[in-house]
């Protein structure tokens, strides 16, 4: 074999002498015991870990995966002379699958590979499992319909790896996607013990199940948005139920809006004749869901107020202000916009990105008499929940319980708002001016003129307020001031449980709360 132009003599990569069988150690503590005497070799590594755990057709087997193999950072010079001179019956790897018409290259190990593949072959060779099927495979769950939380590890040897959180067995493993040296050919493999990783979870654009397990919820929002935006507060779930009914019987917008600018409903018609397409396949999505399960819109009669984080506003604000106002009953609705930024996850083009994202938060505006008013965002299922918790259940959310238990039960114990949702602690505990009402507030709903319902609220109490008569309640520093930090608290609330692998069942409730895009 010709040695590469001068290049080689002067450019220091990783190379791979490919060993006699089991030489691995031989030719190491040669190159060692050499190196002095050859010039240009910096760095020499020999791999500890060459045997892993392979699944095979559902089973475990020991396979060899790097055996054979010693790594050397050096010239090309430097390597070839070593080997013919010292060890003849080693091999310098070259890739002859490229096609290039001066013959095969050098194979070499980019920097940066090398180093992850040092860091991981010390630390997880032996723990890792070669998997069977593709990476792709593990991105869905075919046991529960839905798909497999994507994350990415924070920090360690494995930091700024994005994979999978796959069951095995009843035991949760990290699964990723592992590059092979050469850089053709990729393999996934399964870590155990995920709960020693510190990861965040992304959302995944292509199937976040916090998506598609509020796709019926975002549809039926948009309806009681635009409806309520229109004007027609006390009517609401009476015109929601009428449209979904007129879909149901003939699934077309075109004929909808039609018909509610003949029944006197023009500002109506017009609202749904101008939403996007993407909101018009919503809205027919949950049409298709209400034929097969038609009780399910008795779940949208008792909120009075939409959930705290929406896609859409309903309303969109009025002149200059960066906000809409909407009476209700006994209340003002305050729709903000807010926007902030998300860690999206694309697997398609296994692309991580941070995307600025927008929706609107629905705050209440209720006076209690005697200058006193209370801020407030319908937090209604999630709370319910927390406050249904069992007291020492309740206790170690709040990272006051027993000391924790030995193996499962301590993971459980873990997973503490504490640990991964500090502002939810802080507003549990009394130490934010927002506070958790697990008593509630009354509203009445509008339908039968006496009829009343009960609704969990984050709140903040303004105390003292004088509004001179005309003014907008937002234009009071106070009340102003409420709304922005009920709405701050409750965002960081929401990412905190969002982006966290762990309180995996209060990302369930937080679909409620936040109706994620």
């Amino acid at each position: 074999m010709t040695i590469p132009d001068c290049a080689g003599k002067v450019d220091f990569r990783w190379h791979i002498i490919r060993t006699q069988p089991n030489q691995e150690v031989k030719l190491r503590d040669l190159l060692v015991a050499r190196q002095h005497e050859v010039r240009n070799i910096l760095e020499v590594y020999c791999p500890t870990h060459t045997t892993v755990r392979v699944m095979r057709e559902g089973r475990q087997k020991d396979a060899p995966l790097f055996a054979g193999y010693v790594f050397v950072l050096s010239t090309y010079q430097a390597v070839h002379d070593f080997v013919k001179k010292y060890y003849p019956a080693g091999i310098v790897l070259y890739d002859r699958r490229r096609e290039r018409t001066d013959g095969p290259v050098v194979w070499t190990v980019p920097e940066a590979q090398m180093r992850f593949f040092r860091d991981f072959n010390e630390n997880y060779a032996d723990q890792v499992i070669v998997l069977e099927r593709p990476y792709s495979d593990y991105a869905f769950n075919p046991k529960t319909n839905e798909p497999n939380e994507t994350v990415k590890v924070l920090d360690g040897p494995l930091a700024g790896r994005i994979g999978y959180l796959a069951r095995f067995n009843k035991n949760r493993r990290l699964v990723f996607n592992m590059e092979s040296l050469d850089g053709r050919s990729h393999m996934a493999v399964a870590i155990p013990d995920i709960w020693n990783f510190h990861v965040m979870r992304l959302h995944n654009a292509q199937g976040d199940r916090q998506s598609l397990a509020t796709k019926k919820e975002r549809a039926a929002d948009l309806l009681i948005g635009l409806i309520q935006g229109c004007g027609h507060m006390e009517e609401t779930f009476d015109i929601l139920s009428e449209v979904v009914e007129q879909l149901v019987r003939k699934p077309s917008l075109v004929q909808l809006c039609h018909s509610l600018c003949q029944s006197g409903r023009q500002r109506l018609g017009k609202a749904l004749a101008g939403v996007s397409a993407g909101e018009a396949d919503q809205i027919l999505y949950l049409v298709r869901y209400v034929k097969e399960c038609p009780a399910y819109m008795d779940n949208w009669r008792c909120p009075v107020l939409r959930p705290f984080l929406t896609p859409t506003a309903g309303t969109e604000p009025q002149g200059e202000r960066d906000y809409a106002v909407l009476p209700h009953p006994g209340f003002t609705e305050i729709i903000v916009r807010q926007t902030f930024s998300e860690q999206t996850y694309y697997p398609d083009s296994r692309e991580e990105r941070t995307e600025r994202v927008t929706y609107y938060a629905h705050v209440g505006i209720r006076e209690e008499g005697g200058g006193r008013y209370i801020v407030f965002a319908n937090w209604d299922a999630f709370l319910d929940e927390y406050f249904l918790t069992a007291r020492s259940a309740r206790n170690r959310l709040l990272g006051s319980g027993s000391r924790p238990a030995e193996g499962g039960q301590a993971e459980r114990q873990l997973e503490s708002f504490v640990n991964f949702a500090p502002s939810l602690y802080q507003v549990l505990t009394d130490a934010l001016p927002v506070k958790a009402l697990e008593q509630g507030l009354t509203f009445r709903t509008g339908m039968p003129a006496d009829e009343t319902v009960t609704m969990k609220v984050l709140a903040v109490g303004v105390e003292n307020v004088t509004l001179r008569p005309g003014r907008p309640l937002m234009e009071h520093p106070q009340i102003e001031e409420a709304v922005r930090a009920l709405v701050a608290v409750g965002i960081r609330i929401c990412r905190e449980v969002s982006t966290t692998t762990h309180l995996a069942i209060w990302r369930r409730f937080l679909r409620t709360v936040w109706l994620h895009r």
